[in-house]
């Protein structure tokens, strides 16, 4: 075909293109009458195609608007928000995701749909990313809420806990009294939450109200979320190796702390992590306890159950898949039992109530092993392929039986090195050094709570950071304790540690923690935050954390002169600006 005659086809091709009208070759072009009427028709056809793809992408209707915000202090809620994100794009909603902590009640009146996903941790508190919002929700004085924002809760929490779901729970109820329409009941979720949450998910677009508002993009399956779908999840580990265990308490350690090394070869980006993130591990039960429960069950351990999984030997599962401690309501009630002793766990139930129950119901009874979630103690920078933990484990003594932590002891004692574990990252964004590097930095972590500060003077020694670096650290005793010592040391003979500050608690006469030293350091600590230093918090939720932040508080007001409600602004200021982060547990 000449170039002459291809030119004139582009330019009849050009002019119709999109406009879906018929398209007529000129009676000059050198074609006979047939092959201008085929051509014209194969044209023709190319510009109906055209325009109705134009036109598809002029009609495209957006999705009713749905506001759907977390609250997460170990990443689960935020995990979960993403995905419920992409759910409702397929169910005809274009939603957007928040923390709850980045509204105020009063907001809630401009929105129609809402969906809260919210965990309770410690003594029944909200998550540090809810904390402000759940205080002035739950005020006397919080404004009404309006009957057209429709609004359904779902709750992550633990039964064994006595505040099981209380933060969802107050949220529900407060939402309720302000006038707010529930469309949904609450959902309250387990530590094994996928299945509780998956109803919860398919059930609320199911309800007449988020049914009749769904939007034009109904049919949609695409996923309107700029992230990727990690490959190795919860419920997909990696297939990780154990390279190495060193214990880094002394043995006259009233403690046993281990240094986990992991390799992850064979991960590639599908395995990496940031400095803050977690790592999800699948533990195994420990034997001899498997036995010790076959034998006071009187089950063989050859009896054949079945789970959602599937089918298997009882001593498999109670090896592998069940949770062999813990006893809540649930499971009493499987078991045709009213109650048992405050703190009992399976063995003591089986032992003093003798429940009359066959291996399946047994089994019924028992919640799924969970995997446990540890502050990542490395920075990949310095690590390539590898990942490590800073873990102690667990031993107490319980109705006169010594009992020990299922994942701390398996990690410690019983997993060989060169041993397969099931691993996943737990990303958590709440809890990342900053990417200034001429940022300040105060890590508070004493105990294993260490291990994300190890991560971050890691990385800030990689990438050359010039900011200053001011750790808190201590134990009990320094002599037995001092975790990581020789690395602490070293980088502060180098510079990268600026302040260095250690409480050992029983040294002395004197029992001196990390929130003494706070206090000691007052004037030095409020001139770091007023150069923008960033304050992380690391360790026990109960009573550390709490302390250290009515330190901190009782620091801003002594050297600001700041009233308390000054003070709750500050502070408030620094949650705000992501200067004010806590991992606690």
């Amino acid at each position: 075909m000449s170039n002459s005659l291809l030119t004139q086809l582009s330019s009849v091709i050009g002019t119709h293109a999109g406009s879906g009208s018929i398209v007529e070759l000129p009676e000059n072009s050198p074609f006979d009458a047939e092959q201008r009427q085929w051509l014209s028709g194969l044209l023709t056809g190319i510009s109906t195609i055209a325009s109705a793809a134009n036109a598809g992408a002029k009609e495209e209707i957006p999705g009713t608007p749905l506001a759907i915000y977390y609250g997460s202090q170990s990443g689960n809620c935020e995990v979960l928000a993403k995905d419920m994100k992409k759910f409702a794009a397929t169910q005809g909603f274009e939603a957007s995701i928040a923390e709850l902590d980045s509204i105020t009640p009063a907001d809630l009146a401009s929105l129609q749909h809402v969906l809260i996903i919210c965990s309770t941790f410690g003594e029944g508190e909200p998550p540090d990313n809810a904390k402000a919002f759940y205080n002035a929700i739950m005020a006397s004085d919080a404004a009404a809420i309006p009957a057209s924002v429709n609004f359904s809760v779902c709750g992550l929490g633990d039964s064994s806990y006595t505040h099981f779901n209380k933060c969802a729970i107050d949220l529900h109820q407060r939402l309720v009294e302000l006038g707010a329409t529930p469309c949904y009941g609450l959902m309250s979720c387990d530590a094994a939450f996928e299945d509780d949450y998956a109803q919860w998910k398919q059930d609320v677009f199911k309800t007449e109200v988020f049914a009749s508002a769904a939007g034009a993009g109904s049919t949609s399956t695409a996923s309107n979320d700029e992230e990727d779908e990690p490959v190795y999840t919860k419920n997909h580990p990696f297939i990780a190796n154990l390279i190495a265990v060193e214990q880094l308490s002394d043995e006259a350690s009233a403690k046993c702390v281990n240094h986990i090394e992991i390799s992850l070869a064979g991960g590639g980006e599908d395995m990496h992590y940031a400095v803050g993130d977690a790592l999800g591990v699948w533990p195994l039960n420990c034997p001899q306890e498997v036995k010790e429960l076959l034998s006071a069950s009187g089950f063989s351990g050859k009896e054949i159950v079945e789970l959602k999984s599937g089918r298997a030997a009882l001593k498999t599962l109670l090896q592998t898949k069940l949770d062999i401690h813990t006893v809540n309501a649930k499971a009493l009630e499987t078991w045709g039992l009213t109650q048992a002793p405050e703190g009992a766990q399976v063995y003591d139930v089986l032992v003093q109530l003798k429940p009359e129950i066959d291996a399946q119901t047994f089994v019924n009874g028992l919640r799924p092993l969970q995997p446990r979630l540890y502050s990542i103690a490395s920075s990949p920078k310095a690590h390539p392929g590898e990942v490590h933990l800073t873990v102690g484990e667990v031993h107490y003594n319980l109705a006169d039986k010594a009992r020990k932590g299922v994942a701390s002891t398996w990690l410690g004692k019983r997993l060989a090195e060169g041993g397969n574990l099931g691993v996943y990252v737990q990303s958590s964004a709440h809890f990342h050094i900053p990417a200034n590097d001429d940022a300040p930095l105060i890590m508070i972590g004493p105990g294993t709570g260490i291990a994300p500060f190890r991560a971050f003077l890691e990385e800030r020694e990689m990438r050359e950071a010039k900011g200053n670096n001011w750790l808190f650290f201590g134990d009990q005793h320094q002599a037995t304790d001092y975790l990581y010592r020789e690395q602490i040391e070293n980088w502060q003979t180098q510079g990268l540690l600026t302040n260095l500050s250690l409480a050992w608690s029983r040294d002395t006469d004197k029992k001196v923690y990390v929130q003494t030293l706070i206090l000691e350091r007052g004037e030095d600590f409020y001139q770091w935050l007023e150069n923008g230093a960033y304050i992380y918090i690391c360790g026990d939720a109960s009573r550390m954390a709490s302390d250290v932040d009515k330190a901190i508080r009782e620091v801003i007001a002594i050297h600001s002169g700041l009233d308390e409600t000054g003070v709750n602004d500050y502070m408030n200021k620094l949650i705000k600006e992501h200067r004010y982060q806590r991992d606690v547990y």
